[in-house]
């Protein structure tokens, strides 16, 4: 258990300066760009079909276990990379706030991708990667926007859909970068509160993102039925 915990402590500070390189520009480019160098690896973080085959490998097989693996491995990195990137003060927050959603967005495109490729699908084809990318809104969002007509499904649905829908890539990327914004910003006004209680802020920061990569593995693990590996 030390090791494990250890390795998750070493990938997720990795994330950190890679987040401070990247994010710059919130919007459906981040997300998407997030989500290639999910699938791809970065720094220690295998890409997640890779990483997902470990669990799978550890698990001897069995993809239940092996989701349930990659999901509290994801939770511990995203509760160290919250409480890494919630320690500064305001003076830090130019830094730490973009970093933070770097770090969270690469970390939940990881997983949710890694649920993808046990589940069967195609992490090469752009259905999967929509199906991904709204996994991240979480299910009380995905079911407000499809009720809304501004999803036209759920992940599953989209994943599965006949056709790609061209012009859906934009639209999701960019309402998930404004859902990530409004995690990391409403946490951050918490945290600044208790910025005198020494390690307050990165606790809160801990807690919020584990909390937060928890749902969202949770919703894919749900959401993202298994299908052949032929799928695609």
């Amino acid at each position: 258990m030390g090791i494990a915990s250890g390795a998750a402590r070493s990938a997720a500070k990795s994330l950190v300066p890679a987040g401070i390189r990247m994010a710059p520009q919130m919007g459906s480019a981040f997300v998407r760009e997030m989500l290639e160098r999910a699938i791809d690896g970065v720094g220690p973080v295998k890409g997640a079909a890779a990483q997902a085959d470990a669990r799978l490998k550890d698990a001897n097989g069995d993809s239940a276990a092996a989701v349930s693996a990659l999901i509290d491995g994801h939770v511990r990195m995203a509760g160290v990379q919250g409480f890494v990137t919630n320690l500064g003060g305001l003076v830090t927050a130019a830094v730490a706030i973009p970093a933070n959603i770097s770090g969270l967005a690469l970390l939940q495109c990881h997983l949710v991708a890694g649920i993808a490729h046990l589940r069967g699908y195609d992490l090469a084809d752009r259905r999967t990667r929509n199906a991904i990318i709204a996994c991240m809104l979480g299910e009380d969002s995905v079911n407000e926007l499809v009720k809304k007509g501004v999803l036209p499904a759920t992940p599953m649905g989209l994943a599965t859909s006949p056709v790609h829908d061209v012009e859906l890539d934009q639209r999701m990327g960019q309402e998930v970068a404004t859902e990530l914004i409004a995690r990391v910003g409403g946490r951050r006004l918490a945290t600044t509160i208790g910025r005198r209680i020494p390690l307050l802020g990165g606790g809160i920061g801990a807690v919020g993102d584990g909390w937060s990569t928890h749902k969202v593995g949770r919703y894919a693990e749900r959401e993202l039925r298994a299908r052949g590996h032929s799928a695609g």
